[in-house]
């Protein structure tokens, strides 16, 4: 069920369902991410965890308070400030590009804050040569741009995401692209992300990184900075896959991260 969170400056959208350990659920950049979009098909596998999901600020139904601070820095301040006004003190983090630099922050900012880390393909860590962005990252910032984007734009945008073209439904794209429209643009152009290279080293919780080896919009090749930046990294790659690991490989993605979770070994077999 889909309530709200009063974070002081602003209301998050927030669905919080199942019992047992926190799991916080932070979800992308993309035009019409929402966390239910991004998480809602893995949520059952993980119904012996509290699921919170939130919409970040700017996206979804959550609104985004003027501010000039970097992006990654505000939203992480306003997760904490949910965890703190739903009476969690401790939880998981599992966080998609965006959503995983914002898990990331929180770490750093927050180490009592955190008891695992799962970031997929996150951002904030940027390669000295960028940009030229990659073609994903060059349609989102595209997309959001534009004073009115088109579905034939968000179509092109879902099919970024995934290796497997046939898991961009038509329904997926219709859902999108309306959720885009009621929060367009959800980003400024360009964005003010802000840089969490330097402060890596101050992540001190146990971290999954997952990518996939095909992502055209977070490449594997940016993998290295943070996976040698965090002492207590660990680095799945799935291949024939693209930036939306936890849709189009979710499987083995829900099997990983719950190993993780529990304390185990991400890649061991049942």
């Amino acid at each position: 069920m889909t309530s709200t969170v009063d974070v002081g400056d602003a209301e998050l959208a927030c669905t919080d369902t199942g019992s047992g350990p926190p799991v916080v659920w932070l979800h992308g950049s993309g035009p019409g991410a929402t966390g239910m979009s991004n998480f809602g098909g893995n949520l059952p596998a993980f119904d012996d965890y509290r699921n919170v999901v939130l919409d970040l600020p700017g996206w979804g139904r959550s609104p985004r308070p003027a501010t000039d601070e970097p992006l990654i820095f505000h939203a992480a301040d306003r997760v904490v400030r949910a965890m703190t006004a739903l009476g969690i003190e401790r939880a998981h983090l599992v966080g998609n590009s965006y959503g995983g630099a914002v898990a990331m922050r929180i770490a750093m900012q927050y180490p009592e804050r955190v008891e695992r880390l799962v970031l997929m393909a996150p951002g904030g860590v940027l390669p000295p040569d960028a940009p030229p962005w990659p073609v994903g990252l060059e349609h989102l910032f595209g997309y959001m741009a534009a004073e009115k984007p088109s579905r034939d734009a968000m179509a092109q945008f879902v099919r970024l995401m995934v290796y497997d073209e046939g898991l961009a439904t038509e329904e997926l794209i219709d859902e999108r692209y309306e959720s885009s429209l009621r929060a367009h643009p959800e980003l400024p152009v360009p964005p003010n992300f802000g840089d969490l290279t330097p402060d890596l080293r101050l992540i001190g919780a146990p971290t999954l990184l997952v990518w996939g080896r095909d992502d055209q919009t977070v490449p594997l090749s940016w993998a290295p900075r943070i996976l040698h930046g965090i002492a207590n990294a660990e680095l799945r790659v799935l291949p024939h896959c693209r930036h939306w690991v936890q849709y189009e490989r979710a499987p083995e993605f829900n099997h990983i991260v719950r190993e993780f979770l529990r304390g185990g070994p991400a890649a061991s077999e049942r």
